[in-house]
């Protein structure tokens, strides 16, 4: 049997600055937008381009059973990997996203620039409710070399 990460829920105060923030400033493709029930709940399910695992923005609905309510801002070290880290900063910052340069780590902690080996550059964002990402460059797959 295969496990797959399909969904992730990020908290968030306002469903329609969130999904304008991932639709419009991080290119996040806007998948639905709907209603459980007439006046309960509302959800947003949002994926970054070339992903298989969406995030879900949500409102209103009852806490789920064996999963507490996380506040606003308190998911942090969310990951995306692309294959390009400067052309992923310049597309984010062109799209209004305050964005930190590209950092690598090291024995003496964060750094400016890349480091040698090819996975270690980094960048970092938050969204409007502090909610953390991280962009890692990563190798192209096995399949793309």
């Amino acid at each position: 049997m295969e496990w797959t990460l399909e969904v992730v829920a990020v908290p968030v105060t306002d469903l329609d600055r969130a999904k304008a923030f991932y639709r419009d400033r991080c290119g996040f493709r806007a998948d639905v937008d709907a209603s459980f029930f007439e006046g309960v709940g509302r959800f947003v399910q949002l994926t970054p381009p070339g992903s298989h695992c969406s995030i879900v923005l949500e409102s209103g609905l009852p806490d789920s059973p064996g999963r507490p309510r996380m506040l606003p801002g308190a998911l942090q070290g969310l990951q995306l990997c692309v294959t390009d880290i400067e052309a992923a900063r310049a597309e984010l910052a062109g799209r209004g996203v305050e964005v930190t340069p590209v950092l690598h780590v090291g024995a003496a902690g964060w750094a400016a620039g890349r480091g040698e080996e090819k996975w270690n550059a980094f960048l970092f964002f938050q969204d409007p409710d502090g909610n953390g990402w991280t962009v890692q460059e990563a190798p192209a797959p096995l399949s793309e070399r």
